[in-house]
């Protein structure tokens, strides 16, 4: 049987934890990062802003 140690190597890293940590590096040189992961997600955004935004894309 595999010890938790060897089996470690086999997971796959976080993508959240690496974007996370691609923005951190960012923000310490300086970028201006805008943070989207919070939100009130119980509050439907108005519809112009959801068409302004679909627009800027």
């Amino acid at each position: 049987m595999e010890s938790i140690s060897s089996r470690i190597h086999k997971v796959s890293p976080s993508l959240t934890l690496a974007v996370t940590a691609q923005a951190k590096a960012m923000i310490a040189k300086g970028e201006e990062v805008y943070a989207l992961a919070g939100g009130e997600p119980e509050v439907d955004t108005p519809q112009f802003i959801k068409d302004a935004a679909i627009e800027a894309l």
